[in-house]
């Protein structure tokens, strides 16, 4: 192995380790919010915040600031010192893995650049993702101040802003790292060009379907119509579009927002195992079709994991593995797409 395949090795490896700690931030974000636990820390605090309330008195304290916010005020009057911190600390324990993540990603890239083994045409891509991590962070402290001024409840609108930068973030870097990490692939089927574009169109709709379930988080509307496949009985609910003007009803109307979770679900169903009928008659390179198998098998543990949420009323564990399966989904087909475009630029 060259010096050069060593670097980029070692480079992918460290990217992938990014990774696997953006995955745990986010399924440890959806515990957060199922535990209602996100606006518990009332003040944003990058560099001093790392340091958790360790004497009574400054737990005291931290539990006096919140009581003077919304959600104590019209939520959680009455709780206790006890019943608080068991909130806080996954909020906590969040805001520490994203500052983490941030020392993961920074502290092996200096290393890396002082050592000169950052290949010149990687070097503005990882600093994309440096300033995307920080803009992240931004963005969540955004999202919780929504929660913090008359309602005490977080936009639905900063939270998927939120989830989808989340998402973005960890494909970015995993699509890079894929690319340093994988040998080429063999040379093109003759009929890759379309693979390419259902694989592509598919990455379009997971992506929809995870925004989509952005919304079903912030609006709380997994609570509601927990029966499958319909809907408290109907197959079109009442009240569906029933919101003017009907745009909005896609991001607040509950029924709606739902529905159309559930419509993109069903064209999952149907459209992931007709691609990989389709592909795996089609592609010949082994890890390519490792990569097709693992998305059929993803998506079915995503859709039992969906209905099983659902049928028992949202419960935290299964919630959120849920949210974990939808990463896993988005991790199959960026993994084929990486190596159908990869086939097709070295073709």
């Amino acid at each position: 192995m060259s010096v050069e395949n060593k670097s980029n090795r070692a480079i992918a490896i460290w990217l992938l380790v990014v990774c696997a700690l953006i995955f745990s931030m986010v399924v440890l974000g959806g515990v957060t919010r199922l535990t209602r636990s996100g606006l518990s820390m009332v003040d944003w605090n990058p560099i001093m915040g790392v340091v958790p309330p360790l004497s009574t008195e400054q737990w005291q304290k931290t539990f006096d600031r919140y009581q003077q916010f919304p959600e104590y005020k019209k939520v959680n009057e009455g709780m206790t010192l006890s019943q608080f911190k068991s909130i806080f600390w996954f909020e906590y324990a969040h805001r520490l893995l994203g500052r983490t993540i941030g020392l993961a990603f920074l502290v092996p890239f200096l290393v890396f650049l002082v050592r000169r083994k950052i290949p010149r045409s990687l070097t503005p891509q990882l600093i994309t993702m440096f300033v995307l991590g920080g803009l992240q962070g931004l963005l969540g402290w955004y999202m919780v101040k929504s929660g913090l001024i008359n309602h005490p409840r977080v936009s639905q609108y900063r939270l998927t802003a939120h989830l989808s930068a989340a998402i973005l973030i960890y494909g970015y870097i995993l699509w890079v790292a894929l690319g340093l990490l994988l040998p080429k692939p063999v040379s093109d089927p003759e009929r890759a060009p379309l693979l390419r574009r259902l694989a592509l169109t598919l990455f379009a709709v997971i992506c929809i379907m995870i925004v989509s379930g952005g919304f079903v988080a912030g609006t709380h509307s997994g609570y509601g119509f927990n029966t499958f496949p319909t809907m408290n009985g109907f197959w079109i609910p009442p009240a569906l579009y029933s919101e003017v003007p009907w745009w909005l009803n896609w991001f607040e109307n509950h029924t709606t927002i739902q529905f159309n979770h559930r419509m993109i679900a069903w064209i999952l169903i149907f459209s992931v195992p007709a691609f990989w009928f389709f592909a795996r008659k089609q592609i010949s390179d082994r890890i390519t079709r490792i990569g097709v198998h693992a998305l059929l098998a993803a998506l079915a543990l995503q859709v039992t994991l969906g209905i099983t949420t659902l049928l028992l009323v949202v419960p935290v564990p299964i919630a959120a593995m849920h949210q974990a399966g939808a990463l896993i989904v988005f991790t199959a087909i960026l993994f084929v797409n990486r190596r159908l475009w990869t086939r097709a630029a070295s073709a």
